[in-house]
C-alpha cells in the first residue's frame, strides 16, 4: 500500500528498482551503452518519479530506458509491454472528449490518466522510436500526444503495428476502444 498520494514506502521503492534492474539488464537492446548504477542514482534522487514509475508498472506498462538525453541529462523512460498497458486501456484521448460523450462515457481519458500518473503520452516520434526496439502494438493500439491543430478540429492520433509496419491514424478524440489504450513516458 502507498504511503501518500504520490510517494512509496522505502520497501516499495527497494522493490520496484529491482524490478526496473532486472528489466534494464535483461533488455541491453534497448539502451545500449547506458549505465545502470547512473540510472539507478538519479531513480534514488527524484522519488517522486519513483511513484509514477510504480503507477506505470502496476498498470502493466513495463517501464524501462529508451534514451539518454544528453542535453538536459535525463532518461527517458517508456512503456515498453507488448500491447498497450492493459489498465489503461478503453479510453477516449482527452478531457474535453470525455465531457463531449452523451453516453457510454469511458471511465476516464488517457490526457487525464497520464496527468495523474505524472507521466506524459508517447509522441509520435518517442512512439516510432520505441517501434524500432521491438513489435508493440500488434493487436492494440496507442493513444499519441497529438498536435493542438489535430486536436482543435476535434481530432486525435493513435499507432499501432500492423503488417510488419507501424502506422499512424486519426480518430475522432471521444473514440474509444477495448483495443486502445496509451503508453506513458517519463524523464528522469
Amino acid at each position: 500500500m502507498k504511503t501518500s498520494k504520490k510517494e512509496l514506502s522505502t520497501e516499495q521503492n527497494s522493490e520496484l528498482i529491482q524490478i526496473l534492474k532486472d528489466r534494464f539488464e535483461k533488455n541491453m537492446n534497448r539502451h545500449k551503452g547506458a549505465d545502470w548504477e547512473k540510472v539507478q542514482a538519479k531513480l534514488e534522487a527524484n522519488p517522486e518519479k519513483l511513484w509514477s514509475l510504480d503507477e506505470m508498472e502496476i498498470t502493466g506498462g513495463e517501464p524501462d530506458v529508451i534514451d539518454f538525453d544528453e542535453n538536459t541529462n535525463e532518461f527517458l523512460f517508456c512503456d515498453c509491454s507488448a500491447e498497450t498497458p492493459k489498465d489503461r486501456r478503453s479510453f477516449c484521448y482527452d478531457h474535453e472528449a470525455l465531457e463531449a460523450r452523451k453516453a457510454n462515457k469511458p471511465e476516464n481519458s488517457a490526457v487525464n490518466s497520464a496527468a495523474e500518473m505524472g507521466v506524459e503520452l508517447l509522441t509520435e516520434e518517442q512512439y516510432q522510436q520505441l517501434q524500432q526496439l521491438g513489435n508493440f502494438d500488434t493487436k492494440t493500439s496507442s493513444w499519441l500526444k497529438t498536435p493542438a491543430e489535430i486536436r482543435k478540429l476535434g481530432g486525435a492520433i493513435f499507432g499501432d503495428r500492423r503488417f510488419g509496419r507501424v502506422f499512424i491514424y486519426h480518430n475522432g478524440a471521444e473514440s474509444y476502444y477495448a483495443a486502445r489504450g496509451f503508453r506513458a513516458s517519463l524523464k528522469v
